[in-house]
């Protein structure tokens, strides 16, 4: 499903939903701390919300996320019923905060089991550095947002304006990235050529058969 088809479904469910509860736009709006010409866009199917605003209008009007993105005719993008929209973040990023309109990439049907508690989204493997923790090049990866991980977990780093992946270490209170391949030399918390942080755990890998 294209994202313009995205879009038009939620244009027509967002109005409905609004109008079903006799708000104007101002007032739904304010409810989900947006500016008016937001929700506008979203009725005229120029913008999708952001994942965290899709998480606010489910839990305010009770329905699930699925449901925002569900045709008139009952059936759900890629047939599933219970689905998230979650979204896929490109590698080189405009701005620090992550899952924001200029960060992504498409929106991706993605089951709500995987991704109950929290805010989450997909980035792709760029190059060799993870090749041998079965990573590769392309491969799509959900990334739970967070800003640490444990000693030994691969995380979703932000370096230097990309987003890579790498496995993070604590060695004597300095973070050490470490790739999965010895071609690729680790980095060290206390290089200040480098300017990193931490924004995400990879919890699972999609690989396109």
């Amino acid at each position: 499903m294209t994202d313009s088809k995205l879009k038009e479904i939620f244009a027509k469910n967002i109005h409905t939903l609004r109008k079903q509860r006799n708000m104007t736009q101002g007032e739904l709006a304010e409810l989900l701390g947006v500016g008016v010409s937001t929700v506008s866009d979203w009725e005229k199917a120029k913008k999708l919300p952001r994942a965290g605003v899709i998480e606010n209008i489910s839990s305010h009007f009770s329905i699930p996320k699925s449901k925002l993105f569900e045709e008139a005719n009952g059936r759900s993008y890629m047939g599933i019923s219970e689905v998230a929209m979650v979204p896929v973040i490109k590698n080189a990023i405009a701005n620090e905060d992550v899952v924001s309109l200029e960060n992504v990439e498409k929106f991706e049907a993605t089951p709500l089991t995987w991704v109950s508690g929290g805010e989450y989204y997909f980035i792709r493997a760029n190059g060799d550095s993870m090749v041998n923790a079965r990573i590769f090049d392309g491969d799509l990866l959900l990334i739970h947002a967070q800003h640490d991980v444990e000693e030994g977990e691969i995380a979703a780093v932000l370096l230097n304006g990309e987003i890579v992946l790498k496995r993070v270490f604590k060695n004597g209170g300095i973070v050490v990235l470490h790739s999965e391949n010895p071609n690729h030399s680790p980095i060290f918390g206390n290089d200040e050529s480098c300017s990193f942080k931490i924004i995400g755990l990879v919890k699972k890998i999609i690989i396109d058969m």
